[in-house]
């Protein structure tokens, strides 16, 4: 199987943790010194060697950060974590709801007379310092070698597996045509690209430096001419040399620095993504430096016609997967012998025999009753529960496939609903629903859009601590940008992009509910009655039923109960053929109309 279940720290070793932590700082005439959670590529993902803030802290999110000072540690947290962070730190770390409390804001409080805060340049980036420079007036920042890793005995090494090559049939796109066509928009003589997910991209190279995700760990300088050196640790090109080819370039990634000194500039660097060393050592070398975004950002975001379909392969084989899945579900639950793992090693089991995954896309989600109500909860033996009848279960999970990365959520009733689970879960639907149908104008962005799936929990008072979307690769990360739905994204939705679409609602100690499907931005048909400006709209992706048990239809519209039927119809026109006959016998009974 895939997945583990073993925590990879306990609350009670982080008092110890802090405490030798706490000795170096004093040691190193320092006052605070920031425990991000980060590698020196600002991917959201991390390799077990960069996994600081869980070996300090015990927190296993994907987002946040720790501040530790003599006399206290607050742990950064933002919504989706405020129940888990509670669960997995011991009380000598202290939760802070960030972005609404910001660090900036925090620290003054608690260093009044300014002082020296120390952090790591490789794991942040150059606009991170360059804002706590400017509004930390009081407090100086120092860089630093890391002190987690001084005091790390058992430090996993960093990963040393080679890359492969992403084959053309999946790219849609040689890596040639590519870097030229990339390069011929630089701003400067040359780009530093930090961003694994970039280099991959650019490349056509995946790697398994990360788990879950396929991304490679290196650097790269991309030249106006098209030409990459690409930074790699020894031994991890040797297998795609001869897809490389000759214009790239492969260097050790200790001689990464150095060799950027000795660039003739100017040189391009995306401050959100760069580490703050490559910022500060340009500078040292006086080398001229232009900031603009990664420039593989959004060519990688728009994704083509080739990427596109390989994505539609891959979700209708997932789907196939789930349907199982969920029918052996509905056979075993009620027996009342499932715990949250007998659910995760049956779903990834149903992948597997795809013969086609890779990996999954990232930890299962299997949270059953309360434990729903953890956004990101991610399964333990020590928190493993049992899947009681009366309870709801959501099951959040993906599929990492050559063809397409897949990322779908269900929340299952085990046994008959409340009327609250279902009138929520109804009022989760129809964001859902608002989202896959609605049509928007050329240049909106997701930040337009969000409202309208939380628009049926805000009139009853409620609402959900996440975005509603998140970019997705192709075979790349499940969680990609820049693309995404929420309030704080303002780039413009673009035909291609891949999107999930998943509101939710969560009550803590009761049950937590999310619905999501993936989704891909196209152009939209004209209407008869519009006036002709172009607009967007969106194609779903996934197809897997819904729970009908839990639809209340007294608040469903008549667009809402066609627009389930259809999409119902659709799953059994797509999935149908390719079940064996229980699951299509239950498929069918899952489908039938409201």
């Amino acid at each position: 199987m895939f997945q583990t279940f073993e925590a990879q720290s306990s609350p009670e070793q982080g008092p110890p943790r802090l405490a030798a932590l706490r000795v170096l700082m004093a040691q190193k005439g320092v006052d605070g010194f920031l425990v991000p959670r980060a590698d020196a590529h600002q991917g959201e993902y991390v390799a077990d060697r960069d996994a600081r803030l869980e070996w300090l802290t015990g927190f296993s999110g994907s987002a946040g950060f720790c501040a530790v000072l003599q006399d206290v540690a607050g742990i950064f947290v933002d919504g989706r974590y405020s129940v888990q962070v509670r669960t997995q730190v011991a009380d000598i770390f202290t939760p802070v709801d960030w972005p609404d409390v910001k660090l900036t804001e925090w620290l003054p409080e608690k260093m009044p007379n300014g002082g020296v805060l120390a952090y790591d340049p490789w794991l942040h980036t150059v606009s991170e310092i360059k804002d706590l420079r400017r509004k930390l007036d009081n407090i100086t920042l120092q860089p630093i070698n890391n002190l987690i890793d001084a005091i790390w005995d058992d430090q996993p090494a960093p990963p040393t597996a080679p890359f492969t090559a992403h084959p053309i049939e999946q790219a849609g796109e040689s890596h040639d045509d590519k870097r030229s066509r990339i390069a011929a928009d630089l701003k400067a003589k040359c780009a530093i690209i930090t961003l694994p997910d970039s280099i991959a991209w650019l490349l056509n190279i995946r790697g398994t430096d990360i788990e879950r995700n396929p991304v490679p760990h290196g650097f790269a300088v991309l030249h106006r001419t098209g030409a990459v050196e690409l930074f790699a640790a020894e031994g991890k090109v040797t297998k795609i040399v001869d897809h490389l080819g000759g214009d790239v370039r492969v260097q050790n990634v200790a001689a990464f620095l150095d060799d950027i000194t000795a660039l003739d500039g100017p040189v391009q660097i995306d401050p959100k993504s760069s580490p703050d060393i490559v910022g500060r050592a340009l500078r040292d070398a006086g080398v001229e430096v232009i900031e603009a975004r990664d420039p593989c950002i959004l060519p990688k975001a728009r994704k083509n016609a080739v990427e596109i379909a390989g994505a539609k392969a891959a979700h209708i084989r997932d789907g196939v997967a789930m349907v199982r899945f969920l029918a052996w579900l509905d056979a075993e639950a009620p027996k009342g012998q499932l715990t949250e793992i007998d659910v995760v090693k049956a779903l990834e089991g149903f992948r597997m025999q795809t013969n086609a995954l890779r990996d999954i896309s990232f930890e299962t989600i299997s949270g059953a009753g309360p434990n729903g109500a953890i956004v990101h909860y991610r399964v333990s033996e020590k928190t493993n529960r049992a899947v009681n009848t009366g309870e709801l279960l959501l099951v959040d999970s993906g599929g990492q496939y050559v063809d397409g990365t897949t990322d779908i959520t269900r929340t299952i009733v085990i046994g008959a609903p409340t009327q609250e689970h279902r009138t929520c879960y109804t009022r989760v639907l129809q964001g859902m629903i608002a989202i896959s149908r609605i049509r928007f104008p050329k240049g909106v962005g997701g930040q337009h859009l969000d409202a309208l799936a939380r628009a049926p929990l805000w009139l009853a008072g409620q609402d959900y601590d996440h975005g509603t979307g998140h970019g997705v690769g192709s075979y790349l990360s499940v969680h990609e940008g820049p693309q995404g739905i929420s309030r704080r994204s303002d780039v413009a939705l673009e035909p291609g992009m891949i999107l999930s679409n998943e509101p939710g609602y969560y009550k803590e100690d009761a049950f937590g509910i999310r619905i999501e499907n993936l989704i891909v931005v196209v152009e939209a048909e004209p209407l008869p009655e519009g006036d002709a400006r172009d607009m967007h709209c969106f194609e779903t992706l996934t197809y897997v039923p819904l729970d009908r048990r839990l639809i209340d239809l007294t608040l469903l519209s008549p667009a809402e109960r066609d627009w389930i039927d259809r999409y119902h119809a659709d799953t059994l026109h797509l999935l149908g053929d390719r079940l064996d006959d229980e699951p299509r016998d239950w498929l069918a009974k899952a489908c039938a109309p409201l």
